[in-house]
């Protein structure tokens, strides 16, 4: 700390009008009373009596003191960490600390008698042939209303991530260059769209559609389909060579793409190409944002439900060649700077033979709209500008809208899958705020006691960095959507896919662990999934980070210098 710093806010002789000694003597005064927060004035060492060895001593011990006072404060903190184990292991396993000593008596007693003792017993017990079968036909009743109420279980087989080509790749600066080139007009929102892209996260090796990068761009309907093309065929062959499936065993078929809608439609370019079954079930799902790929698994979901021993295909992307605005308004070329081309093919099955084989069991499903709100609406908006250029504009409230979005959908999760423990804290911070009136902070649950991943929409590092602070996350919880971000840029719904595969790459997926999809969307919407790792996942050989994944996780500046 700079003397000037400590000392800005200080009445009396500023630091340059005290000498290097009395800067020395002032300087451990002036971090022992902020400590404590005692209303002290440094006073100038010309003031000062230091002819008793008390007043030199405390001068001289100062900092040790703060030292001790840091090591103290340490110290608490770490008892406080152990205490809150020690509470949500009491609280989550209260039922077998109850259970276990009543049946240890049990046990103790029963071993305590004799073998006559137990032959009274059992003979003084009186079985009615009548009761008995009746209580054995509502057992058996309420089991099968049970079992057959029961939602069924919905598995992930596997998933595929579709990597372009490396002649679609887009450093900085080349993408620097053709935004110059393309703006000779205006090198102000060049200029602009330049720090947006040394702010964003991206890294050197994200891809683009060829037709973006043509001077000037040359987005059309044709370039659109031949992306299309691109991507979708791709990443299914991918998924269907993993999972040896055969088209035919395709039962519901879903494309969701927000910009994209031609005709016919993504969904049907997909089953003429794959000769897909008749009766098959298909949607295409358009203008649902980032978060539209989470709303297809859900769709996919209820179909599921209501359709036995089926497989359904999911397939999320979003096609950038028409994204590109070539016009003048600052919140709508942020969409130049952040997405890039992506996509994912999932395929989920209900059937009990494919449980064994499938990576993952769809455990929870949240949805959140905020879309009866009118910033909310409007936050992310496909428009004309003045000009009539078309584009989508993104609003400055949109963290903010996020964030209340995310505050209603943890709100509705968080009692699905968090510790008693937890949910019990939560309702004591909340009885102490609204009845008894106590000025407390609001508790944020500690979410990573309820998962072991979190793959958070990779949509700019303002929402990761959002994210991470709400929910007091890790670097590591965020790793894989920064790392993704960096890798691929904002693939739009298939970013929570690549963070998946991030992870799996890492060899950090293991059995049982718990992984929270996050995104958000146009409209305004945030949506989650929960799932479960059914089996530990070997290192793949294959996917998008197969050749890039011994570089990560990278460092990544605040601002890139280019």
């Amino acid at each position: 700390m700079k003397r000037r710093d400590i000392f800005s806010n200080y009445e009396g002789p500023t630091s340059r009008a005290l000498g290097d000694w009395e800067w020395c003597l002032q300087h451990p005064i002036q971090r022992f009373t902020s400590h404590f927060k005692l209303p002290l004035k440094p006073t100038p060492a010309s003031q000062l009596q230091l002819t008793s060895p008390i007043s030199l001593s405390l001068f001289l011990s100062s900092r040790p003191v703060t030292r001790t006072l840091k090591m103290a404060t340490l110290s608490n903190s770490v008892k406080l960490k152990y205490i809150k184990l020690g509470y949500q292991c009491l609280v989550n396993h209260i039922l077998a600390f109850f259970l276990i000593p009543i049946l240890m008596g049990f046990l103790i007693k029963i071993l305590g008698l004799g073998p006559d003792q137990i032959y009274e017993i059992w003979s003084s017990l009186h079985f009615d042939l009548l009761q008995f079968l009746g209580s054995s036909l509502m057992i058996i009743f309420f089991a099968t209303v049970y079992f057959m109420s029961k939602p069924r279980s919905i598995y992930l087989v596997d998933y595929a991530c579709f990597k372009p080509p490396a002649s679609y790749r887009v450093p900085h600066a080349t993408l620097v260059e053709h935004l110059r080139l393309s703006n000779k007009d205006n090198p102000e929102i060049a200029e602009f769209q330049r720090r947006i892209l040394q702010r964003s996260g991206l890294g050197d090796e994200t891809y683009s559609a060829p037709a973006n990068l043509y001077i000037p761009p040359t987005p059309s309907l044709g370039a659109s389909r031949v992306e299309a093309e691109l991507i979708l065929f791709s990443v299914i062959d991918d998924l269907l060579k993993k999972t040896g499936t055969k088209t035919k065993d395709i039962d519901i078929l879903i494309v969701n793409c927000s910009i994209v809608s031609p005709t016919p439609s993504l969904s049907a370019i997909v089953i003429n190409k794959y000769k897909l079954r008749s009766n098959i079930k298909s949607f295409n799902l358009s203008g649902m944002g980032c978060s539209a790929s989470l709303i297809s698994i859900d769709l996919a979901r209820n179909f599921l439900q209501v359709h036995p021993n089926s497989c359904a295909l999911v397939v999320s992307t979003e096609i950038t060649t028409p994204n590109y605005y070539s016009g003048n308004e600052r919140s709508m070329v942020l969409i130049n700077c952040l997405f890039r081309m992506g996509a994912a093919a999932i395929l989920l099955s209900n059937r009990k033979a494919d449980r064994s084989r499938s990576k993952y069991q769809l455990l929870h499903f949240v949805r959140t709209h905020k879309g009866a709100d009118d910033e909310a609406y409007r936050c992310i908006h496909e428009q004309e500008d003045t000009q009539g250029i078309q584009g989508v504009s993104l609003s400055k409230d949109l963290m903010l809208i996020a964030g209340e979005a995310l505050k209603s959908n943890i709100t509705t999760i968080g009692p699905l899958v968090l510790p008693a423990s937890e949910q019990l804290l939560f309702l004591f911070t909340l009885i102490g705020q609204k009845i008894l009136k106590l000025k407390w902070k609001p508790y944020i649950p500690d979410f990573k006691q309820a998962f072991e991943h979190f793959c958070i929409h990779a949509g700019g590092r303002g929402v990761i960095d959002e994210l991470q602070k709400k929910l007091q996350l890790s670097a590591e919880d965020v790793e894989a959507s920064r790392m993704t971000l960096h890798r691929f840029g904002n693939t739009s719904s298939s970013s929570i896919w690549y963070e998946m595969n991030y992870i799996e790459s890492k060899g950090r997926m293991k059995k049982g662990n718990r992984i929270w999809q996050i995104a958000f969307g146009s409209g305004f919407k945030c949506n989650s999934a929960v799932w479960k790792c059914n089996r530990t996942i070997t290192t793949p050989t294959d996917g998008p980070w197969l050749d890039c994944i011994d570089r990560y996780p990278v460092p990544i500046s605040q601002v890139l210098d280019f």
